[in-house]
This record gives C-alpha cells, sequence and structure tokens, in this order.
C-alpha cells in the first residue's frame, strides 16, 4: 500500500501512526499472504488477537465506571453483545475499513471487503496495531470511540441477549431443556472456512446457520430457531 493510501486510511480512522508499517499489517488477510508471500510474510491475525483483549477490556471497564448497579452477570452479557462480531463489523463498516483491506484474489471475488468476519477481524487488527504504536490509552480511547453506537444501545436495553441465551430461556420456559450446537459442515479454504450448524433440543432440529466462525454459526442458528417460534 502507498503512503497516500495509507494516509487515506488514517484520515478514516482519525489515527496517526507513527509506524505505517503496524496500520499495514493490521489490514492484512490471510488470503493475501496465501497469494502474495514474499510481499506480506504474515496477516494481521496476531494483531487481530491482541486487539480482541484490548477490546474487551476497554468495554469492560467503561460498563463497570458507567453502570456501579449492575450486577455481574448482567455486566459480562452487556461486554460480550458489545464486543461481538456483529457489533464489531457494523463499526469497522462505518469507518469504511473492508475497502482498505489487503486480500487475495478469491476472497475478493466473493465479496471479502465486506464479510462481517473480515471485518470484525479488521478492526480488532486495527486496535491491536494502535496499541502498539500510540498505547493502551491511545487503543483504549480508539475503540470506545468506534463503538460508542453500541455502547450507547447499552443505556435503552442494559442486559442485552444473544439469540442463543434468548433461545436457551425460551426452551427452559417451556421445560424443553438444554439447546445444544452440532457442527454439520466445515467448507472453505483455510483462510475462509465456512461452518454449518444446527439446533437441537433432544433429538429435535430446531434450526440451522452458517457463519465463518462456529460462534457465529450457533447464533444464526439460534436465531433461525427463535424465528420459527414465532411464525
Amino acid at each position: 500500500m502507498e503512503t497516500q493510501q495509507l494516509k487515506s486510511v488514517e484520515a478514516a480512522i482519525d489515527v496517526h501512526f507513527q509506524n505505517p508499517e503496524l496500520l499495514q499489517l493490521s489490514l492484512i488477510h490471510s488470503s493475501y499472504i496465501n497469494e502474495h508471500p514474499l510481499d506480506a510474510p504474515v496477516s494481521n491475525e496476531r494483531l487481530e488477537y491482541l486487539g480482541d483483549a484490548l477490546l474487551g477490556m476497554a468495554v469492560a471497564n467503561r460498563l463497570y465506571q458507567d453502570y456501579p448497579e449492575m450486577p455481574e452477570g448482567d455486566l459480562t452479557a452487556a461486554r460480550a453483545a458489545i464486543v461481538c462480531g456483529e457489533c464489531l463489523s457494523e463499526a469497522a463498516l462505518a469507518l469504511g475499513l473492508g475497502q482498505f483491506l489487503y486480500l487475495g484474489q478469491g476472497e475478493e471475488r466473493t465479496g471479502g471487503r465486506t464479510k462481517p468476519s473480515n471485518l470484525a477481524a479488521g478492526l480488532e487488527a486495527l486496535v491491536g496495531a494502535i496499541y502498539l504504536d500510540k498505547g493502551y490509552e491511545e487503543a483504549e480511547a480508539f475503540g470506545l470511540r468506534v463503538l460508542k453506537k453500541q455502547l450507547d444501545r447499552i443505556a435503552a436495553d442494559p442486559v442485552p441477549q444473544d439469540s442463543k441465551s434468548a433461545l436457551q430461556e425460551a426452551m427452559q420456559a417451556q421445560g424443553r431443556g438444554t439447546p445444544t450446537y452440532r457442527l454439520l459442515d466445515e467448507t472453505g479454504p483455510g483462510h475462509a472456512r465456512t461452518f454449518t450448524v444446527e439446533v437441537l433440543v433432544g433429538d429435535e432440529s430446531l434450526g440451522q446457520g452458517s457463519g465463518q466462525r462456529k460462534t457465529d454459526a450457533e447464533r444464526e442458528a439460534a436465531r433461525a430457531a427463535l424465528n420459527t417460534m414465532k411464525s
């Protein structure tokens, strides 16, 4: 990525890097290094790991400070709702992060710039890069800034539920037991796996879902089950 392009990224995220190589690394998807091993020997996955932990801590601290009466279980649910893949991809999309990702040709052809999993991972990697370049306070401030919309939702819905929790409560209310999730299929190359999962209560299949992470596929399966129950 040329210097001018990196400046465009900095303008979009409103952060200036002392080490532009960290910014560049945060945008390299694993599909790109498979096709350009000499140009990009490593992907953003290690930075993604770091950013994931940092975002969890930043959000946990903000919730702890802003909601002193909220019990531990509700704090955990609120944090999980904010740093889930769906919310992170929503925040990344608002930044226009997808247009800056380094993708392999196959990933590009299959709409990789708008895939929620790529966007969420890119945002986490970006937070990790900001931490290494500018320190924790800057990374925390950036994370809370880009997740402001998601944080503000907590004021309206202090105990958000994801679809898996909602389905479990619905099943228990009906006396039907705890839902379990079974992996049905796993397809695609290593850098772009797609998981298909079904949710069951006993031997009864309630719904199926797919995603690039098992947890996302499970949430989709639970959401499908809830939609079936409502119809």
